[in-house]
């Protein structure tokens, strides 16, 4: 059974599709216009949301460059033509998205009562975007440009607790993907752990974590 500790000294947040709305088909969609239709379109972004994963597991690249990579890979694999600009383009994109419904309220409450930390795997002018328009105060924000490595390498959240001098039991965790977050942190021995559950990641059960639709349930759990 999941464990949850009820004073974590910090919240730590994964950004892109947790806090921040995920949008990488939309984008992806306008790359591809006119070489695929609609299920081979399906079939496409399966294959580069793999491909994504797959090249964050090496050293340290731009994000834009790992954007790339994948869109390049997925494209060869369906027999398109692909974009030399797509990183760019996919990059710029992930700037520019908003926070998901139902963040901003609760998330401001919990910053007035605990630190609240973001682990990301965008660059720092990705953060430097997006976290204005979360509306809270974050104690840091820390990414993957400045880890030099991407979730889930183990050194993405070694950065965070070397940066704040902190164990791992200092924190709750809260992500919406378990394969980029909840299973190494785990495997590093956060205790406390919500999956916040928006469909991207199957479940993982094994690896003792609370499983919520909303921050306003992480609120009443935090007592607030």
């Amino acid at each position: 059974m999941a464990q949850f500790q009820i004073r974590p000294e910090y919240v730590s947040f994964d950004n892109y599709g947790t806090l921040i709305s995920w949008h990488m088909n939309d984008t992806a969609r306008e790359l591809t216009r006119g070489q695929l239709d609609d299920a081979q379109f399906a079939a496409f972004t399966a294959t580069f949301r793999k491909y994504r994963y797959d090249a964050v597991l090496g050293d340290y690249l731009p994000y834009d460059d790992i954007l790339q990579n994948s869109f390049d890979r997925a494209c060869q694999r369906h027999g398109i033509e692909s974009r030399t600009d797509a990183g760019a383009i996919l990059g710029e994109a992930v700037a520019s998205w908003g926070a998901h419904d139902g963040i901003v309220e609760p998330l401001t409450t919990m910053g007035k009562n605990y630190k609240l930390v973001i682990l990301s795997n965008g660059d720092d002018r990705h953060l430097n975007s997006s976290v204005p328009r979360l509306g809270a105060e974050f104690h840091a924000v820390l990414t993957a440009e400045q880890a030099q490595a991407y979730k889930p390498r183990y050194q993405a959240f070694e950065y965070m607790l070397d940066t704040l001098g902190a164990r791992p039991e200092d924190f709750l965790h809260v992500s919406s993907h378990t394969r980029y977050d909840v299973m190494p942190a785990d495997d590093l021995g956060f205790v406390n752990k919500v999956y916040l559950d928006r469909g991207f990641d199957p479940h993982a059960r094994a690896y003792n974590y609370l499983t919520v639709k909303s921050l306003d349930e992480v609120n009443a759990m935090l007592g607030l």
